[in-house]
């Protein structure tokens, strides 16, 4: 076709394409209204949780049925190691807590390969256990190029929040994960002879007198060491230990066998170091000859001045609060320790007491109470329960429920008052069995998965946070789980109402 030809062709149907156009901008406004609709539809059909990522928290909202599904789809990609709760089986429901917590992650060169692990190990030990590499008690780990024992602890896990500059997605994909750098440096074999057989040591040292100190072997100044202890460690090495005059020092609550060249005790005292201040006591004299095996004894004296605390525990006490709402507490003072103070003058001998002098005594801090504000503001408060329905209660609280009936009650079916409860009501489904300390007698309860109930029984068991929850003997449901208790309204007078629960059984986090 010929380029005048299209062009005439082009310019017949344009008044076609402008008679079609408002249908088209329709069409397309339409699409736009659906496509509204729906993801409105969307956002309200979905869930929301609320997932915890390494102690950061965001709440999503997914049409997913599992935690795995979901954390798959936010991108939190696990490993073995890595800890989980809820299970990855288990199946979605609203308002629910997703907590993941990840395991370290750690770059780790051994034996000439690199690799990238994730452990909760807080010893290097640990770590090269996850990796599945072995090592012996003479190799050593070098974390950032310092050295570390293997059973030394590591650095806490520190993952900072990255300064958002701009949104980089869910709140815990500003972490900063930063891996922890290790690297194994294994133990090579020496020979030392020390006046006797030969032996093998193991050690990770660069020189001769750090592989003398690691194998615990007491180099003295008068001792001569070949090669020098300066000298490089390498395979196959043999250090040779010539000892000069044996000696026994006592000091400080210990024994030390050492050797010198030195004549007399004070330069034997000067050669390995050991100072005398002007309290100590040396025996022999300090001007007495040396001989083989001399024992030196030397005690160690000095003063101090000690302070002594004593302290005075503060007192707690609880304070009605009309203005805060109840089950809710305020500490109004912290409260404080009374402290007397004592100073003392102790003189010690090779770290002994031997006595104790006191100088003075003084009050530093008086006690001061700490005062804890407890609620007393009731108002009605609303719930919704699973059929649709609107409820008004005063207060609501978490209880460990069980259940039974008058077959389960322990009462024989021969005694009067057989199927009987406290209040002399008769056993049914409804009546509930309470602490009436903490719910009065015949208030009016709700309890998600029960219904209404009423309190019209007792029982022994049955104390602070624990409900019974009674059925007819032919339909009864068994419970032992944690629910939420709603007292209904009105609420009670005043001198009936226990302010503060006490948490027992203790309620699960």
């Amino acid at each position: 076709m010929s380029t005048v030809a299209l062009q005439r062709r082009r310019t017949r149907r344009a008044p076609g394409f402008a008679r079609r156009l408002p249908t088209l901008l329709f069409n397309s406004l339409s699409g736009l209204v659906l496509f509204v609709v729906l993801l409105g539809l969307w956002s309200i059909t979905s869930m929301p949780i609320r997932v915890s990522v390494d102690g950061v928290a965001d709440v999503v909202h997914t049409h997913r049925r599992t935690v795995g599904a979901l954390l798959l789809d936010l991108g939190v990609t696990l490993n073995e190691h890595d800890r989980v709760t809820p299970p990855p089986l288990t199946r979605l429901h609203a308002q629910m807590k997703i907590t993941v917590a990840r395991a370290r992650p750690v770059q780790l060169w051994a034996d000439g390969a690199e690799r990238t692990v994730a452990s909760w190990g807080m010893t290097p030990s640990a770590i090269l256990q996850d990796a599945g590499i072995d090592v012996n008690r003479y190799d050593r780990v070098l974390l950032d190029g310092a050295s570390l024992a293997l059973d030394g602890m590591l650095p806490p896990d520190t993952r900072p929040l990255i300064a958002a500059t701009y949104s980089r997605g869910y709140a815990w994909d500003n972490l900063r994960l930063t891996p922890l750098r290790l690297r194994l440096q294994r133990a090579i074999p020496i020979t030392v002879e020390d006046g006797g057989l030969p032996f093998t040591i193991r050690t990770t040292a660069q020189t001769v007198g750090e592989a003398l100190r690691q194998a615990e072997i007491t180099i003295y100044l008068g001792d001569i060491v070949q090669p020098t202890m300066g000298a490089q460690v390498t395979p196959g090495l043999r250090i040779f230990i010539q000892r000069s005059k044996p000696i026994t020092l006592r000091l400080d609550g210990r024994v030390v066998k050492t050797r010198t060249r030195a004549q007399i005790v004070s330069d034997a005292l000067v050669e390995v170091g050991i100072g005398i201040s002007g309290l100590d006591r040396v025996e022999p004299e300090l001007s007495a000859r040396l001989r083989d095996d001399l024992e030196i004894t030397i005690t160690r004296v000095r003063e101090e001045v000690d302070v002594l605390e004593k302290i005075a525990p503060f007192e707690t006490v609880f304070e009605p609060d009309a203005t805060l709402p109840i089950d809710t507490q305020q500490v109004m003072k912290p409260g404080a320790e009374g402290i007397t103070r004592q100073r003392y003058r102790v003189r010690y001998e090779d770290g002994q007491e031997v006595s104790r002098q006191l100088e003075d005594t003084w009050i530093a801090q008086e006690p001061a109470q700490r005062v804890i504000a407890y609620g007393q503001l009731i108002e009605p408060k609303t719930f919704v329960t699973a059929d649709g329905t609107s409820i008004t209660y005063w207060r609501k609280i978490r209880m460990l429920a069980s259940s039974y009936s008058a077959a389960t009650s322990g009462v024989s079916k021969d005694q009067p008052w057989y199927g009987r409860t406290y209040s002399g009501e008769k056993m049914r489904k409804g009546v509930t069995a309470v602490d009436p300390k903490i719910i009065p007698m015949r208030s009016g309860l709700y309890i998600p998965g029960y219904g209404y109930g009423e309190a019209l029984d007792t029982g022994t068991a049955i104390r602070s946070r624990r409900i019974d929850l009674g059925y007819d003997d032919d339909n009864l449901e068994l419970w032992n789980r944690w629910v939420d208790v709603y007292l209904l309204w009105p609420p009670p007078p005043a001198y009936q109402i226990t302010w503060v629960v006490p948490n027992y059984p203790r309620v699960p986090n």
